[in-house]
């Protein structure tokens, strides 16, 4: 099938003159990353890695996927809110996945003690890859759903326009405008400020709870400026200020530094003691850490089987629909008969599956040889329990050129992952807001297997709908 930059990538020329404006138009946009050299200063940036072409995207699948973003945002808030659920689902998976385990024993603790917040903000971003398996027409299939510390929803907000730029120079205007606008970092902001409304303190401020190497600090300061654009005033805070500097008081009002927080953004989320102090508080968290267990891939799985989404969602069958449309093959590695089936399926296909721990971000995925190998190892152990198996998706790669701050520039084979941030805020038992917020395009080379921008492997993309 012919792409819509045929034309344009057979002119080097052009093209080599394009990426110089590209660059310039994402310093520009402030498409921008600290260097690894010293993540933690800016006197020295360079620009966020991104394609030099926006890439096409089938219309009716990003339309299917913004259109089931909110029953997405309905499922995580009914998961997170279904004790006996996550304790089902994860039972098997605790006992082999300390870091699950942990998770869930401050969640029970939280319980047991009973839940000071009544105010409960969800962000996710829930992400999906156009599968043209078997050669048949493409499919939206989702990849999984983040609820923590869900990313570049702000420099997400810039690229287009850089694309914008770049379309223009190439001599495609008409191209250029046909570009979606996009604000992820403005939808973000918005369920953030509703929940610091709600909690109901115009003196407490939001709280960023971010890692100790701050590359990516500018996709989060376009979060905060929104928020300081509405008055709400913004700290960031590392997990150690908050284990030094943190306490409750008798309401079990949160406090850093003297400071009442109302709302924990979390960017990170692995300080047990700080976490414990945090979960007890009465502040809004995002995630609140039922919220967090709800995305892990094991509940993914979960949701797969027959008859799940409709206990969860009652009342709700065409949302039902429109999410299991979404589902790829999912698959339970539990210890059992049918576990040791789809193990023995696995070994003998390894290259029909992505085998799945139960972490977020990029980069922990097991593909092909290394696959077999490691189902090879635990098939006969319960240590498989803490890992899902999933179909390989099978996109159509197309030609792109992609940025990346002192590499040559070169065509390459591409695939992309499409995400659609969710955003949902629920008062007691109301939810008073439920809405997708933006999209992120990320865009890889075909033999990177696994891993996302801040892992160095994929960049920044912009959807242009075919």
């Amino acid at each position: 099938m012919a792409g819509p930059w045929d034309a344009v990538l057979r002119d080097e020329a052009a093209l080599r003159q394009a990426a110089v404006v590209a660059v310039d138009a994402a310093l520009l946009e402030g498409v921008l990353m600290r260097t690894d050299a010293e993540p933690n200063a800016s006197e020295v940036v360079s620009y966020a890695p991104f394609t030099l072409l926006p890439s096409a995207v089938p219309r009716a699948l990003f339309e299917q996927a913004y259109a089931v973003q909110r029953d997405f945002n309905l499922l995580v808030d009914a998961i997170s809110r279904d004790k006996e659920f996550l304790e089902r689902t994860l039972a098997s998976t605790i006992k082999v996945d300390d870091f699950t385990a942990r998770l869930f024993k401050i969640h029970q603790q939280v319980l047991e003690e009973g839940l000071a917040q009544s105010v409960f903000l969800g962000i996710n971003r829930s992400d999906y890859m156009f599968d043209c398996g078997a050669g048949s027409l493409p499919a939206l299939k989702q990849i999984e759903i983040n609820t923590i510390a869900a990313s570049f929803g702000g420099l997400a907000s810039r690229t287009a326009a850089v694309h914008g730029r770049v379309l223009r120079v190439l001599g495609k205007p008409e191209e250029a405008a046909r570009l979606l606008p996009n604000d992820p970092a403005r939808g973000l902001a918005m369920g953030i400020a509703k929940a610091w409304e709600l909690y109901g303190s115009p003196s407490a401020v939001v709280m960023f709870l971010v890692e100790e190497a701050q590359r990516n600090i500018f996709d989060q300061r376009c979060v905060e400026n929104e928020l300081w654009d509405r008055n709400i005033r913004v700290i960031r805070r590392r997990f150690r200020d908050v284990y030094e500097q943190g306490s409750l008081d008798g309401s079990r009002r949160l406090y850093v530094g003297g400071q009442e927080v109302a709302v924990v953004y979390y960017r990170e989320g692995y300080n047990w003691e700080a976490r414990l102090l945090l979960e007890r508080s009465r502040a809004v968290k995002c995630p609140d850490i039922a919220t967090q267990l709800a995305g892990t891939k094991k509940v993914q799985q979960e949701l797969s089987c027959p008859g799940t989404l409709e206990k969860l969602l009652p009342g709700h069958a065409e949302a039902v629909k429109r999410i299991r449309a979404t589902f790829a093959g999912l698959y339970s590695l539990d210890v059992g008969e049918e576990g040791d089936q789809i193990a023995a399926t696995a070994i003998a296909s390894p290259e029909r599956f992505v085998l799945k721990p139960q972490r977020e971000g990029g980069g922990n995925n097991l593909y092909g040889e290394e696959l077999r190998q490691v189902l090879e190892r635990i098939k006969d152990s319960p240590e498989r329990t803490s890992y899902i198996l999933m179909d390989k998706i099978e996109p159509q790669p197309a030609v792109n050129y992609l940025l990346r701050a002192r590499s040559p520039l070169k065509a390459s084979k591409c695939i992309s992952e499409l995400g659609i941030f969710g955003v949902y805020v629920r008062q007691g038992t109301e939810l008073v807001l439920n809405e997708a917020a933006g999209h992120l395009l990320r865009t890889k080379a075909v033999e990177h297997a696994d891993g996302g921008v801040a892992a160095g492997v994929a960049v920044l993309d912009t959807p242009y709908l075919v």
